[in-house]
């Protein structure tokens, strides 16, 4: 255990690193912040919804350039087709035969900018990239890099021009954070920063941090991270009470529940830790669960809504000592 101990100090200044670098260009947003290293450490992919302008994008492509990986981007847009994504078979002449052109989903790091800016037939291009990491074209399997990870940004449904993304593709993403707006201090220090012609919206001076084998090596590191069988209960009884609730339609997988530990595992190794805590598991279970639950009429009718049902659910069940 001792071990353990020494490799997680010797990946706290790598985290300082990437921390100091995206606070030098998104202000606040501390938490949102500890969520999508949280998110990457534990191999999963990010939804970041908000109004426009909350710096939902910026973020993204802040925290996507400090992974020295090959980086792409995706802007979707209602006219966007599916092999706009994924690529296409073009018939080359001078061989005769059919060759397959990769599209922008082939890099490590995706930002998919207004994911429900497009229609769902061009959404479902992703399912089967963002599960099994590979894509396939005509029979043919196109695997990805072992770092593949999509960061999305998406305005609220019900915003004009949106799409609703199905349920089956909202539960590929190993948690949704919704980023609201800043504080009155933070938005005067975005003033203060723009006055003074610091453009840190422009990350031209951002260098990548973290190479794929730190993140690789720091993702092995979950392995090690101790989850006491209580807390593994403790997951299992707030996952399992969203399928008995009389406020949710449609409650959490499996998958939730395997989600919810590997982001606890992932935050305890941010925080410098080598084990889970109770409270790591509440501050993740709105994120990780809100955008996997569907909440019944009655519980609408009654002017319910996720975060209180979600709240309400974990207040009625024993923490662990």
């Amino acid at each position: 255990m001792e071990t353990v101990r020494t490799d997680i100090s010797a990946f706290a200044e790598k985290i300082q690193q990437l921390r100091n670098q995206i606070a030098t260009v998104v202000v606040g947003q501390e938490r949102t912040v500890d969520l999508i290293l949280a998110a990457i450490l534990a191999e999963g992919h990010v939804l970041l919804e908000g109004v426009p302008g909350v710096a939902k994008t910026l973020m993204a492509r802040t925290v996507s350039r400090l992974i020295d990986a090959q980086f792409g981007r995706i802007q979707f847009t209602p006219d966007l087709m599916p092999s706009d994504v994924l690529g296409t078979m073009v018939f080359n002449m001078k061989s005769g035969e059919f060759q397959f052109h990769k599209g922008p989903v082939f890099a490590d790091v995706i930002l998919v900018d207004e994911i429900n800016r497009a229609p769902a037939k061009t959404q479902a291009a992703l399912f089967e990239v963002m599960q099994e990491r590979q894509v396939t074209i005509d029979t043919n399997t196109y695997p990805m890099n072992p770092v593949f990870t999509i960061i999305a940004t998406q305005n609220p449904v019900e915003q004009e021009g949106t799409y609703k993304l199905p349920e089956a593709q909202l539960d590929r993403f190993i948690m949704k954070i919704n980023v609201g707006y800043p504080s009155p201090q933070e938005e005067f220090e975005v003033l203060y920063r723009h006055n003074g012609n610091n453009a840190f919206d422009q990350l031209s001076g951002i260098k990548p941090v973290v190479s794929i084998e730190e993140l690789t090596a720091m993702r092995g590191m979950l392995s090690h991270v101790v989850v006491e069988q209580s807390l593994m209960q403790y997951i299992v009884s707030i996952v399992h009470s969203t399928r008995n609730s009389r406020h949710i339609f449609l409650g959490a997988s499996p998958r939730a529940s395997v989600a919810l530990m590997q982001t606890s595992k992932a935050l305890a190794l941010l925080q410098g830790r080598d084990f889970v805590t109770p409270d790591d598991i509440q501050f993740l279970a709105y994120p990780v669960l809100c955008h996997r639950l569907i909440l019944s009429t009655e519980a609408e009718l009654d002017g319910m809504t996720i975060p209180k049902v979600i709240q309400t659910l974990i207040s009625q069940i024993e923490v662990p000592k």
